[in-house]
């Protein structure tokens, strides 16, 4: 973009390549080979008055040529009455190379002080993260999460704080800076509601449109509780919809959130921010308790894994584990269609793209692309690990980024089909391996991983607004062990 100021260090101004004849006058005469050709660096930077300063040269040596000054080969000039030609006014260096930077500071200081207020401006958000991916400069951090068993799902909440559920059913908030983890306390259902048979934790954390609510599981694990952000005081519990675990949930704006739960249905609540509960205890937060607006099953489906929105469609689309995809209007809150998957084994996890043109579904050794329009799958990207078990997928930009249940994080590019490279190890494919983390080392593990090593599962990852820090969180795979992963790549 144009910034004011100094011209950046790797400016190079752009060569004359054309000769001009020395008289007009002359008999036409072929130009001289073998000339010093002038270098060209890898990156070279023009401007629009240097392109039209070279076409009306170009016209004026076409003109010359027509007969205009030049004495044909029969020595009778064809213009007799050819005035001479006048040398243009030498243009300043200012005017003719406009100072372009590809400094990223050059861009910050200029959108601070206004001066592109009047054209519009866009950073590529996936920039910064193939150059840390393809040049190795992502490098893990654990997060020390004691005895905490499993992370499912996390969410950033602002450029310093992450939020996680656990599969012990503790809702956390790490600060990056200071490095200090918060439990945030459970909030609990009504005396009369009826709790599942099994508890099993927190596994969707979604924040509204407009980040100012926070919809993840509640002390109960069939019902849904919602915080105000950014100080995270409880709003509500939604009640009385689910019998089973919910496994995930979205926002359709910033009122309306769809839950889908193992019991193969699908609910529709309505928050209120200004709801207040009864005021029993006033030295406690206070919170209401809301039902839901409409409950339907999802025909076709066997435990709905995954809920997400398509604002394009106006649709909301889940995943159950029998290997189906279910369409429903968000409108109406109907079921329009469902469609098998190609891959039947373990499909776990469900994202779409940032404009929702395409989505991804993460199966046992494959990923599924498919468009939104016909649910027709467009690619299958298999996995580099076979049977790894995908468990976790997400979009930024057209960087693909899959969590494998062996550990390691792998990155698809969408506009190369393929596995992004390394350019410091050409033909590597960029991979990421976490570390252990901690688990609990019982008779239980002991058998499962005899003679094998231990990698924790990546459940949950996701990126920061800038794409330079990337968040990753699991742990066991088996569902009897107790352990937990989580680190920050950056």
């Amino acid at each position: 973009m144009r910034t004011v100021g100094r011209l950046p260090a790797k400016f190079v101004p752009r060569k004359k390549l054309r000769t001009k004849p020395a008289n007009i006058n002359y008999h036409r005469v072929a130009l001289i080979h073998g000339e010093p050709e002038h270098k060209i660096d890898e990156f070279m930077l023009y401007s629009d008055e240097e392109e039209e300063e070279e076409e009306q040269e170009c016209d004026e040596e076409e003109n010359a040529r027509d007969g205009g000054g030049y004495i044909a080969l029969g020595g009778i000039p064809h213009h007799p009455s050819h005035t001479h030609h006048v040398p243009r006014r030498k243009q300043s260096f200012a005017q003719k190379y406009l100072p372009l930077s590809r400094n990223f500071a050059d861009y910050v200081l200029t959108r601070s002080r206004g001066c592109g207020r009047l054209e519009h401006q866009q950073i590529n958000e996936e920039f910064g993260t193939r150059h840390m991916l393809a040049t190795g400069m992502f490098k893990e951090r654990p997060i020390p999460l004691n005895r905490i068993n499993k992370v499912f799902c996390s969410q950033w909440l602002s450029d310093h704080q992450i939020a996680m559920g656990t599969k012990c059913n503790k809702l956390m908030v790490y600060d990056v800076n200071t490095r200090q983890m918060d439990i945030i306390p459970s909030l609990l259902s009504s005396d009369l509601h009826r709790p599942p048979e099994q508890q099993c934790g927190i596994h969707s954390i979604e924040v509204n449109p407009s980040r100012t609510l926070l919809a993840t599981g509640a002390f109960c694990s069939n019902d849904i509780a919602v915080y105000r952000l950014p100080t995270l005081d409880p709003v509500c519990v939604g009640e009385k919809a689910h019998s089973d675990w919910i496994f995930d949930m979205c926002w359709l704006d910033d009122q309306f959130l769809v839950s889908g739960s193992r019991d193969t249905r699908l609910a529709l609540w309505r928050v209120d921010e200004d709801l207040e509960g009864p005021r029993e205890n006033t030295t406690l937060p206070n919170y209401g308790h809301i039902k839901a607006v409409r409950v339907k099953k999802c025909n076709g489906a066997e435990k709905v894994r995954a809920v997400i929105f398509n604002p394009n469609y106006v649709e909301i689309v889940a995943l159950s584990l029998n290997a189906y995809l279910h369409v429903w209007d968000a409108n109406r809150f109907v079921q329009k269609m469902s469609r098998k998957l190609p891959h039947a084994m373990e499909n776990v996890c469900l994202t779409r793209k940032e404009d929702s043109s395409l989505y991804a579904v993460g199966s046992k050794s494959h990923t599924t692309l498919l468009d939104p329009r016909t649910l027709h799958y467009v690619r299958k990207v298999n996995a580099r690990i076979t049977g790894c078990g995908i468990r976790s997928v997400s979009f930024h930009g057209d960087i693909l980024t899959i969590g494998t249940g062996v550990g390691a994080i792998m990155f698809y590019d969408m506009r190369a089909g393929k596995y992004m490279e390394s350019t410091m190890n050409s033909g590597r494919a960029v991979v990421l391996k976490s570390t252990k983390g901690w688990v609990s080392a019982d008779d239980q593990y002991h058998d499962v991983f005899h003679n094998v090593e231990y990698t924790p599962a990546i459940y949950t990852h996701c990126y920061d607004w800038s794409g330079m820090r990337l968040f990753t969180a699991g742990g066991p795979l088996p569902a009897s062990l107790k352990g937990n992963y989580a680190a920050l790549w950056c």
